[in-house]
């Protein structure tokens, strides 16, 4: 568990050093510094989506995953945390939601999610994790000086995903398959480029509806 209280602690001062800067901003520089994260966000995902050796997988998960999250509403039970958080706490924040629904499912949609888990579950070896928290914590800075004190409060979703991850992880190693590897990681940057368009204002994706797309993923690259 090392590895994910790294890693969520590292959220946390990302997001910390990132409100108190964009405390300090101009709404100019807010606004370009938005749009220069949601460039960055697309190249990522780009880059990601464009390693997979099965794209006809990888779509085929994303379509799946996308009907499933739907029918699930995966979406509007995390918005609906973030709602039920807000108003408890009493933030005044126009982006709370966006922020902890954004930064939740950018943390969390990628292999190195998987296999940081799985390495510090089985063998003790908290290293992936640690590089992951260094990405994390410079992503939360960035987001949440745009995006507002809600991306601190994905570190909550951190914790609890990657905590239940690394207690089961024993079960799980055979994620670390070279093919189930590659499809997640295509599928993963698919979701994250979902991520920079909604950042960019092209159009709103409802990025959480498409996670389930994950678990398509590895059951296509298992069967297959």
């Amino acid at each position: 568990m090392l590895g994910t209280l790294v890693n969520t602690s590292s959220v946390l001062a990302g997001s910390a050093l990132g409100l108190a800067a964009g405390r300090k901003m101009p709404p100019r520089f807010k606004e370009v510094l938005t749009q220069a994260l949601g460039l960055c966000v697309v190249y990522v995902g780009l880059d990601m989506a464009l390693q997979g050796a099965r794209p006809l997988l990888t779509v085929g998960a994303v379509i799946l995953g996308g009907v499933t999250g739907e029918l699930l509403r995966i979406q509007d039970g995390l918005e609906g945390l973030a709602l039920w958080l807000k108003r408890t706490l009493s933030f005044g924040s126009p982006t709370f939601v966006e922020g902890l629904v954004t930064a939740s499912v950018m943390f969390l949609a990628g292999a190195m999610t998987i296999v940081g888990c799985i390495e510090d579950g089985v063998a003790q070896d908290p290293g992936t994790l640690y590089i992951k928290s260094v990405f994390d914590g410079v992503a939360s800075l960035a987001l949440a000086s745009s995006l507002g004190v809600g991306v601190a409060f994905s570190a909550l979703t951190v914790l609890v995903v990657q905590g239940l991850l690394t207690t089961f992880s024993t079960s799980l190693s055979f994620l670390q398959q070279p093919e189930v590897l590659n499809v997640i990681t295509s599928t993963g940057g698919v979701l994250i480029l979902g991520i920079g368009v909604t950042i960019l204002e092209l159009k709103k994706i409802r990025t959480a509806n498409l996670l389930p797309a994950l678990g398509f993923a590895v059951a296509g690259a298992l069967f297959l």
